[in-house]
């Protein structure tokens, strides 16, 4: 096998007795499941060690393969002057990893600033990796803003450049599970802490790769969690093996989670192609979400497919209902990923011929042009929830007392300055807080007096 184990470790620097000076034993269980991982990769004498890192660089559409003939590091800034650490970096293997994940589409190569120096993700496994002999070489890998699947297939991509120039290659994913393990620590106590610290040592001891891409982001970003995707790189190295996993430790001390977990013995098993189910799996659940869309924001997301997928635009077609194709309204096109807003663009007053073109037009813009989130990506498209509000016509009130958050939505606008707000949106429950806002959308102070006021309604549709 060209890929000969894999370990999930956590990254506290404390962990390291120059930095810990006595606070590492009070995870001392970790420290010894970590020694105990580190022997399984010095055993196997790979050629290459992988190191997977979330303190490495890091960017939203892509992710780095650290390049040159070497990486270097301290950790001075935890106040250690003692440990540094210096690895030569296997330039042909980088090579090969990203010359593949060219020809497959992945997001992913030696792209973006390079400076040769190494984050703690990185040299706190290296702490424990000494006795690696002296021609062991390395590639270093950050995470980025692609989801699970992305990670893994760049995993399959290390999996597959390691057999082409037979290397012999053992996989290093760093990273802590939750940060909001206790209360009165830094990141203080969420209950979705301790169950996704539960649950993923769960998965990671039974090897179940199919419910570690399960796992949503969503979930994971609510436990506060950086080591996820590093473990799906971890995993999809492994794509296509059995592998004799076990969870050796877990420990929330200091309120992070720290877990290790070892994956040895690596045999050839078709039935463990997860990320074929996986994506299975999501495309089934896409399709029957977007069965459920009407006509409006049909429109809207074959826009933004189209234009993503195929860099084309979308023209109505006369087969639309004829209410999108004979009225004119403002309309605004909302993007949320995960819960959170990805992109919302719209237009108050009509600007196009017609309902479908004014939706096509702010789709577009929604999702490539929006200045507070970057242009969407291929790999987010199926995650995307999108909503379409047709505006009715603006009419002007007297006074805050005619409005209503959840039915209408308020147009601010002083000396030329005007801010719009959708009415029932989430977290804007007063009439107070509505207005508020649409005069900071329009530049205006949040007491501003004199404004003039306009209400409208909005059929949604989702």
């Amino acid at each position: 096998m060209s890929v000969l184990n894999g370990i999930a470790v956590p990254h506290p620097p404390l962990i390291v007795p120059n930095v810990g000076r006595g606070e590492e034993k009070k995870i001392e269980n970790i420290t010894s499941a970590m020694e105990e991982a580190a022997q399984k990769i010095v055993e196997a004498k790979p050629d290459t060690v992988v190191i997977i890192s979330p303190h490495a660089p890091s960017y939203y559409d892509y992710i780095q393969l650290s390049k040159g003939a070497y990486g270097e590091g301290d950790l001075a800034q935890f106040n250690d002057p003692y440990d540094r650490f210096r690895i030569p970096y296997d330039q042909e293997l980088v090579d090969a990893i990203e010359s593949i994940c060219m020809e497959n589409g992945i997001p992913a190569g030696t792209l973006g600033k390079q400076d040769g120096s190494l984050d703690h993700g990185t040299m706190v496994p290296l702490y424990f990796l000494k006795s690696l002999a002296p021609e062991t070489k390395f590639v270093r890998i950050g995470l980025g803003g692609p989801n699970n699947k992305v990670h893994y297939q760049v995993g399959q991509a290390i999996q597959e450049a390691a057999q082409k120039l037979g290397r012999k290659v053992s996989i290093v994913a760093s990273g802590d599970l939750s940060h909001c393990q206790k209360a009165g620590t830094h990141y203080g106590y969420r209950p979705e802490g301790p169950k996704y610290d539960e649950k993923i040592m769960e998965i990671l001891g039974d090897g179940d790769f199919l419910r570690l891409l399960e796992v949503s982001e969503e979930d994971a970003e609510k436990a506060m969690v950086c080591g996820q995707k590093s473990f799906c790189i971890l995993a999809g190295a492994l794509d296509g093996l059995s592998v004799d996993a076990k969870a050796l430790a877990h420990s929330a001390e200091f309120g992070v989670g720290y877990g290790v977990a070892t994956f040895t013995d690596p045999k050839e098993d078709l039935d463990r192609h997860f990320l074929i189910m996986a994506e299975a799996q999501d495309r089934n659940a896409y399709e029957e979400r977007i069965k459920k869309e009407d006509a409006y924001v049909k429109l809207a997301r074959d826009t933004i497919n189209d234009l993503i997928h195929e860099n084309e635009l979308v023209i109505p077609s006369a087969s639309l209902p004829s209410e999108m194709l004979e009225e004119r309204a403002g309309v605004f096109v909302s993007i949320h990923k995960n819960g959170e807003l990805r992109g919302c663009i719209g237009t108050t007053e009509p600007t196009e011929a017609n309902v479908a073109t004014e939706i096509v037009r702010n789709a577009l813009a929604a999702s490539m042009r929006d200045p507070r989130f970057p242009a969407i990506q291929p790999w987010e498209l199926e995650e995307l929830e999108i909503n379409v509000d047709v505006l009715g016509k603006p009419e002007i009130i007297e006074d805050e007392s005619q409005l209503d958050v959840k039915k209408y939505g308020v147009i601010v606008s002083k000396n030329g300055k005007r801010g719009l707000l959708l009415p029932d949106l989430e977290g804007v429950d007063t009439i107070t807080k509505q207005v508020s806002i649409a005069k900071q959308k329009a530049g205006l102070l949040t007491d501003e007096p004199g404004c003039t006021l306009e209400r409208f309604e909005v059929v949604r549709h989702v």
